[in-house]
């Protein structure tokens, strides 16, 4: 219900605004942007596709989507088939158990789970996506309403929607090619960022959930988790731009390969039919892809109208007054429209941040901060409308505040940390 009211919320605004624009700005060709757009097009100044061309975009995702869900969902099948899941459910039970109880000793959801949060970690969103729809999945055959998120669902959900990863490296990439002084410098502010986010996903959850986080094995778990991300920040920062992006392909490229490997070495010596076994988890990924195509279009079309009406503009430009208005360094609002976005569209918050950088210059205080936001969240509406749509899930209860809160807490220490360490830029 709150997803609906959110959705019909943002086309309100979105043509309310566009109204205004029109009949009292004289902004006559906002209506034609915002339906028959192109981001290409010279003529339209909002320089975002409108509804049209979105809906085609929308599509077009969902096809690049097949192969990747059908190629990673395929392989998870074998590793089902023989016993993979299982043994990786057995692993990670100790701690799941803790943060997801409803869910039962050594149930697949776990081991997928753990798939997804692991290629978020590496930062490989191609098999993150699959890895999630398939736990969303398992979790929903646990699911006693099927129409309503489950407690473990959400739990699941928020975690991965907080978006802990441990090298940004797109972000690390768009600034090398910005000509950063030194594009690494957003690393280190990214990985606490992405780290506080998940943990506050987690504490909201668990407040709402009743989950008692200082049991033993959840302290044990993360402190475990922390430790080996300090030794890692300790390794990397040793690193230059180049190094750290060789180190990242190979450990996250190569660790993808590993699994593969294993997967079916794992399938030959359980004697079970391979081939087959891919083809049958290939075909449920298809089918998944296909049935997420209403939801996202209904999603980017609604962001879509966002944008194209200029209501981003003129949230900007409020928060902007207000921080002069009260004497406070408005340095951080210019930063402030990728991280509008990012909750929205991942690739219209790159966006952001390469015309951040361009207008400010790569080593401006703006140009770091809007990175930070760029690799410290996930995109928090195409995760609900993705994933709960796969499983047809209608009333994502607490799902958007929760993930919009813990985007809070991720933007407020972004900020903290930004003029912590580039506040002399």
């Amino acid at each position: 219900m709150a997803l609906s009211r959110i959705w019909s919320g943002f086309i309100i605004v979105a043509i309310v605004v566009a109204c205004i624009k029109c009949f009292f700005f004289g902004q006559t060709d906002i209506f034609s942007w915002m339906v028959v757009g192109k981001a290409d097009d010279p003529t339209n100044l909002t320089k975002v596709n409108g509804i049209i061309e979105t809906c085609w975009t929308s599509v077009e995702l969902c096809l690049k989507l097949i192969g990747i869900l059908a190629l990673f969902m395929g392989f998870m099948s074998i590793a089902e088939r023989a016993g993979g899941i299982r043994l990786l459910s057995r692993i990670v039970g100790p701690f799941f158990s803790k943060l997801f109880p409803e869910i039962p000793k050594g149930h697949p959801s776990m081991g997928h789970m753990i798939m997804n949060f692991s290629a978020n970690l590496l930062g490989l969103d191609n098999a993150a996506t699959p890895f999630g729809l398939k736990a969303m999945e398992s979790l929903q055959e646990l699911n006693p309403s099927k129409d309503t998120a489950s407690n473990s669902q959400l739990m699941f959900l928020c975690l991965h929607a907080a978006g802990l990863s441990l090298i940004p490296v797109s972000v690390i990439a768009i600034r090398a090619s910005q000509n950063a002084s030194d594009p690494t410098d957003v690393f280190i502010p990214c990985l606490i960022v992405t780290f506080v986010g998940t943990m506050a996903a987690m504490m909201i959850v668990s407040l709402k959930q009743k989950i008692n986080l200082f049991q033993p094995v959840i302290v044990g778990w993360i402190l475990s988790i922390s430790l080996i991300i300090a030794l890692l920040v300790w390794y990397v920062t040793s690193l230059n731009a180049d190094g750290i992006k060789q180190f990242s392909g190979i450990l996250s490229n190569g660790l993808i390969l590993l699994v593969f490997l294993l997967i079916v070495l794992g399938g030959i010596y359980k004697k079970i039919d391979v081939f087959d076994a891919f083809i049958d988890g290939a075909k449920n990924g298809f089918e998944t892809a296909v049935k997420i195509i209403p939801y996202l279009v209904g999603m980017l079309v609604a962001i879509s109208m966002l944008r194209t009406s200029g209501t981003f503009d003129v949230v900007i430009l409020g928060i902007k007054n207000l921080f002069a208005f009260l004497g406070a360094d408005t340095r951080f609002v210019e930063a402030l429209p990728t991280a509008l976005i990012r909750p929205l569209s991942g690739g219209a918050a790159r966006g952001m941040m390469v015309d951040t950088m361009t207008a400010y210059g790569a080593d401006s205080f703006a140009s770091k901060l809007s990175g930070i936001f760029q690799g410290a969240s996930d995109t928090t509406f195409y995760v609900i409308a993705v994933y709960f749509g796969s499983v047809s899930i209608k009333n994502t209860r607490y799902a958007v505040g929760a993930m919009l809160l813990a985007d809070l807490v991720g933007v407020c220490t972004a900020i903290g940390l930004a003029y912590l360490f580039f506040g002399n830029s």
